[in-house]
């Protein structure tokens, strides 16, 4: 049931209707989840709770905020299956994997506390001038507008809201208007762990709500995960504000190189999960992969009867993939397999809509291989977010890293070989954010820093970093000795 916006510790339905919207699963459209209002002039109640609550939730000390978050974590676990179930009906996927997701909620909670926050550590400079005491101390920047999307409407957001409050910021979190409900119950988990009124505020809404968060004149900074179209969006929509610092989560063309001394049950798997986890419908999904010439009919042969044996279907049976999101992207996917085709590419598992008992927004995998490699091809740049891969040949690994190099974004990549120096070679020459060794591109720790090069990101990345945009470094000089009148500036004379 739709509660409305959370603003100021309650939830409140809008006084006045700017926007109204159905929210159906991808997986069974006969399941309507709920109906929802948004009203304009909520995003400013939001924001000026957020600005009224900061200076005493920056007050804090560390510990204090600690325990909040602490009991944030304990709520999570308790509601873990509830956030799981949520995030199924409003993404379409299996089970298996929102359980997960629901799961690295609270164990973001612990990776904020016990690892992250070290990078944020006061530090004491000894005579950082002569004789005088420096310190760097790192200050939260005010209030933050979260903006989350669909694929991972809890993980995502949430990689944002913990180092965001946990650092003494206050936040406006908006959810995608297609995971909504899972936005209201993370609030629900916030109001449920007892955060003092107005330290955290959603506002639900769709491109309008966003927009004017955004561009807010009490918004400090912009923490946003989605597609480069609205990254770019955003990013103009603050030329004029730019005091604002914003960080930026965008796409990816994510490539796997597949190389002659492989694990060919390993290299198989990972990039059958890669490309088709999730449908295809995340950021580090595998796009394209490079397979070496001696190893390329073995892996095209198996990857292609293995993609034919996933499971597709409704999240509470036993599947591997779930639907797309909406009708947009079943028909953006079939556009493509269309693209591929007048450019050359030979398609040998073809992406189709795909009729199940239950009706549903759910597609086939697609597969297609590229014989001859365009720098112009729409196919072999565009991100489609969706269950499609390319295939390539090649002999030469210079010439598979610069083919990988060869596009606009530069999130993950992957290679599989068992010889180090063939991974360090590509570890020198990839431009990316995120490399992995003998693993599929999806799939990243909170451990490490989430970020990529190019139209994937704009230098802020995410996990493990994401305190440093969270909080903003500043110089002190401590000087407590006595003053030396002797050491007057020239010119200077004291009366």
């Amino acid at each position: 049931m739709f509660q409305g916006n959370y603003v100021d510790g309650q939830f409140l339905i809008p006084s006045r209707t700017d926007e109204t919207w159905t929210v159906v699963s991808p997986g069974d459209l006969s399941d309507t989840i709920g109906e929802l209002s948004a009203s304009y002039s909520d995003v400013d109640k939001a924001v000026d709770a957020a600005k009224n609550s900061f200076k005493s939730w920056s007050a804090l000390s560390i510990e204090e905020r600690k325990s909040y978050l602490i009991k944030l974590k304990e709520v999570y676990q308790k509601h873990k299956e509830e956030i799981a179930t949520c995030i199924s009906r409003e993404t379409g996927k299996a089970y298996w994997e929102t359980l997960g997701e629901a799961g690295a909620l609270a164990g973001k909670i612990d990776i904020t506390i016990n690892a992250s926050l070290s990078l944020i550590e006061e530090q004491a400079i000894t005579d950082a001038l002569p004789g005088v005491t420096g310190r760097i101390k790192y200050r939260p920047r005010g209030v933050l507008a979260v903006l989350g999307p669909f694929n991972f409407p809890g993980h995502l957001p949430n990689g944002h809201l913990v180092p965001a409050l946990l650092t003494g910021n206050t936040v406006v979190f908006k959810p995608s208007e297609m995971t909504p409900f899972t936005g209201q119950l993370l609030a629900r988990c916030i109001h449920e762990a007892g955060f003092p009124k107005g330290v955290f505020n959603l506002v639900q809404g769709g491109g309008e709500v966003g927009r004017r968060l955004v561009k807010h004149d009490y918004v400090n900074g912009i923490l946003f995960t989605g597609s480069y179209e609205t990254g770019l969006r955003i990013k103009q929509e603050i030329v004029t504000h730019y005091w604002k610092m914003s960080a930026l989560e965008m796409g990816g063309k994510n490539t796997s190189i597949v190389w002659d001394d492989i694990d060919m049950d390993r290299a198989v798997y990972e990039n059958l999960f890669g490309a088709f986890a999730s449908a295809g419908q995340r950021c580090s999904c595998t796009s394209r992969i490079i397979v070496h010439k001696d190893r390329y009919h073995e892996f095209v042969d198996r990857y292609h009867k293995s993609a034919k044996a996933i499971k597709i279907g409704h999240w509470k049976k036993d599947v591997f993939m779930g639907p797309l999101i909406n009708d947009r992207s079943v028909e953006k996917f079939l556009r493509f397999q269309e693209i591929a085709k007048r450019e050359g590419a030979e398609n040998i598992m073809r992406g189709k809509a795909l009729e199940l008992d239950t009706k549903g927004h759910y597609v086939t995998p697609s597969i297609n291989l590229v014989n001859e490699h365009r720098s112009d091809s729409v196919y072999e740049k565009e991100e489609i977010f969706g269950p499609n891969v390319a295939i390539y040949k090649s002999d030469d690994l210079d010439e598979a890293i610069a083919l990988a190099n060869d596009t606009s974004y530069g999130l993950s990549a992957a290679v599989f070989s068992k010889t180090r120096s063939v991974y360090e070679k590509v570890a020198a020459d990839l431009e990316v954010g995120l490399l992995n060794w003998n693993r599929a591109t999806c799939g990243a720790s909170s451990k490490l820093p989430f970020g990529g090069f190019k139209k994937s990101g704009n230098g802020h990345p995410s996990a493990h970093f994401a305190v440093y945009y969270c909080t903003e470094p500043v110089a002190y000089l401590e000087d407590e000795g006595e003053f030396d009148a002797s050491k007057l500036a020239t010119g200077v004379e004291l009366k």
